[in-house]
């Protein structure tokens, strides 16, 4: 059976989350501990992240938040055969952790998506943009969405499922949806230029 990582950020995701509500609607889905939710400790994070694709068995889905986000990231260039796709929302900006250069800076060997906002705290949109580029992720702006975490009203979440949904397919070999001509002009011309098919989706 397929796997589902549900990777928290800092202080990990309390009950009101969305990533706790993803939990209790996907039963094949299991939370990434860490051994200190308050020490934003990349190489620590991504081994706690490596530890559960290794005893996973067959392929894996990774849903992050924050620096969760990061903590995939770094763990997934390892696993090009077995991470089959990664959901992340709201990924913390490397430079606020001096990590930057610990993050891979090629495409994902699968399907991606980046899911930001426009009044982040952590991470500028464009900062955002840029990461999903680098990385060959889908780019979907939720406009001013906070943090999109429980605080900015992000508990249950069905557009994020959607979402996650949608990037199974893309990994099953199905499109990930196209795109209106004003919704292309929203991303950077490098984006536009990739080979594969995109789609917003906002709440």
């Amino acid at each position: 059976m397929s796997n589902i990582l549900i990777i928290p950020g800092l202080h990990g995701s309390g009950p009101d989350h969305w990533q706790t509500w993803f939990e209790s609607r996907l039963p094949e889905s299991q939370r990434v501990a860490q051994e200190d939710w308050t020490d934003p400790h990349l190489p620590r994070w991504a081994g706690s992240v490596r530890h559960a694709i290794n005893v996973a068995v067959g392929p894996v889905w990774l849903i992050a938040h924050s620096f969760g986000c990061l903590a995939a990231a770094h763990a997934a260039r390892d696993y090009p055969g077995k991470v089959a796709g990664l959901m992340l929302v709201a990924p913390a900006d490397p430079d606020k952790f001096h990590v930057t250069e610990m993050l891979p800076s090629e495409e994902f060997a699968c399907p991606s998506v980046v899911v930001a906002s426009t009044n982040d705290p952590w991470m500028r949109l464009t900062r955002s943009a840029y990461w999903a580029d680098i990385w060959g992720s889908r780019f979907i702006s939720l406009g001013a969405a906070g943090h999109i975490n429980a605080d900015s009203g992000y508990g249950p979440w069905a557009d994020g499922m959607e979402i996650f949904e949608q990037l199974r397919n893309a990994s099953a070999g199905q499109p990930l949806g196209s795109m209106t001509p004003t919704e292309q002009r929203e991303l950077p011309l490098q984006r536009r230029r990739k080979s594969f098919n995109l789609k917003l989706v906002r709440s």
